[in-house]
């Protein structure tokens, strides 16, 4: 996503600029602000301490501020720094896990193990904040869809972030995975398998965390609290398996959907 932009750190006047541009436009009705770009947590924290205190002083009714952060930079923040980001309203932060199977991780050059992962997500709810852990289906492959959905329970369940989010794969023309997948060397699960690997994964979780599946991606919305939901989601996906083998044209369906995703 971020491939062809350099990497640079915005000045804090010019980011101050901005928010007081963004208050002229929605001071009276923001609750919630999601700092973008993928991993804003490199700059210094006194830098973005300050960030946080322009944020909050432009937008009174200010409640919650959201930042990507990947696991790396959070491994290398210390607990200090990260608690003093807390303190200054950086309340939530949303973490690619993608899978927690070693070998998936390093195929598709993630960046971090799942002992990382682990290490990273553990650190970011000692620090006070609330945690968001993206997972992908489907990226496992055809060849690891289970080594890929018990690796991703098995770092879920030792780190029982407050909220883990699902995605499903959706390979773009022109990435690198689309042309790894064209010479033959990787293939997206069909939609019955990505379901059971939904299944396997929920199966296995012993977590208190919010489960959302409710992106344009997935093929079966689910939306519950852990361990309440369990059963239920459970449930839902079976009635969907069964449906599916009964009715192979709905395998069409998950398909074509699918591709929704790159509109």
């Amino acid at each position: 996503m971020y491939k062809d932009i350099p990497f640079e750190r915005r000045t804090l006047e010019e980011i101050q600029e901005d928010i007081a541009y963004a208050a002229q436009l929605y001071k009276g009705t923001t609750h919630t602000i999601f700092i973008g770009d993928s991993n804003s947590l490199v700059i210094r924290a006194e830098v973005f301490g300050e960030i946080l205190r322009t944020l909050y002083a432009a937008f009174p009714h200010l409640e919650r501020v959201t930042s990507y952060a990947r696991a790396a930079t959070l491994a290398k923040k210390g607990l200090a720094e990260l608690q003093q980001l807390r303190r200054a309203g950086l309340t939530r932060l949303h973490v690619g896990l993608e899978s927690g199977d070693a070998e998936t991780l390093g195929f598709i050059k993630k960046g971090a193990t799942p002992e990382e992962m682990i290490a990273a997500g553990r650190k970011a709810k000692e620090a006070g904040f609330e945690l968001s852990f993206y997972i992908l289906l489907g990226i496992g492959g055809s060849k690891r869809w289970q080594e890929h959905a018990d690796g991703t329970a098995a770092v879920l369940n030792k780190v029982d972030p407050h909220f883990i989010r699902v995605r499903t794969l959706t390979v773009r023309p022109g990435s690198q995975l689309f042309t790894i997948q064209d010479r033959g060397e990787f293939a997206v699960p069909p939609p019955d398998i990505i379901l059971a690997e939904e299944r396997r994964i929920i199966a296995g979780l012993e977590v208190t965390s919010q489960l959302l599946s409710d992106h344009i991606s997935n093929y079966l919305s689910l939306h519950g609290q852990l361990p309440d939901a369990k059963a239920e989601f459970l449930q839902s996906l079976d009635r969907e398996l069964d449906r599916l083998h009964a009715d192979p044209a709905r395998i069409d369906h998950y398909r074509q959907r699918g591709q929704l995703d790159h509109l």
